[in-house]
């Protein structure tokens, strides 16, 4: 089995720590929805993601990914053994993609609007995770243990109402449709992946 997540944290790790000492990696690569819309850089869909705003924000969501990653890999192993990777891929690339329209829509003709970093793609890993072990604990800050579901739901009301509110330079648009992304790609990617989704929520009301 080849794992990718490791990959994908270290090409990350070696982009954001570039990019922290040559500000003109930062302004070439990250996304910008006005240079995309009046100058038809669209790679910034993309590279954004591989950026991160400091070594906090580049920690955090490498911890997560790596919490979470290795676990969505051999799930998606046994259902799909070698093609796992390309799964896998689809989910991390198609999440990237997911998190970012909502943002291009709102920011379009907003020139100073600028927005890096691999929360989004992030999210999708995290919401695939709870697909497959919904009841499963998350020990949030190592205080608060509570099934994985219920993480899930707090964390898309909380998305939704910080997007509406906003004023504190997060996306949390880009959270909340990671995350949606995530869920309904592992949801729909198999049809066995789904009905072990569905025994396992509908246990709990018997």
């Amino acid at each position: 089995m080849v794992f990718i997540t490791l990959p994908i944290i270290l090409i990350t790790a070696v982009f954001s720590i570039a990019a922290f000492s040559r500000p003109e990696l930062m302004a070439r690569y990250q996304f910008n929805p006005y240079m995309v819309a009046h100058r038809k850089q669209w790679y910034r869909f993309v590279t954004h993601a591989f950026l991160h705003a400091d070594w906090l924000h580049l920690i955090i969501n490498m911890l997560v990914l790596y919490s979470f990653g290795k676990g969505v890999e051999w799930n998606f192993y046994r259902f799909f053994g070698e093609a796992a990777v390309w799964v896998y891929g689809g989910l991390y690339m198609g999440a990237i993609l997911a998190a970012s329209v909502t943002t291009y829509r709102k920011n379009r003709e907003n020139h100073w609007y600028n927005a890096v970093g691999a929360s989004g793609a992030v999210s999708a890993v995290l919401f695939s995770y709870v697909v497959f072990d919904p009841f499963g604990t998350i020990l949030l800050y190592g205080i608060l243990p509570l099934p994985a579901i219920v993480w899930a739901l707090l964390y898309i009301f909380y998305s939704a109402y910080m997007g509406r509110r906003g004023g504190d330079n997060i996306n949390h648009d880009a959270h909340l449709w990671g995350g949606f992304f995530g869920m309904v790609y592992t949801l729909a990617i198999n049809p066995a992946i789904a009905r072990s989704f569905i025994e396992q929520m509908t246990y709990l009301l018997r």
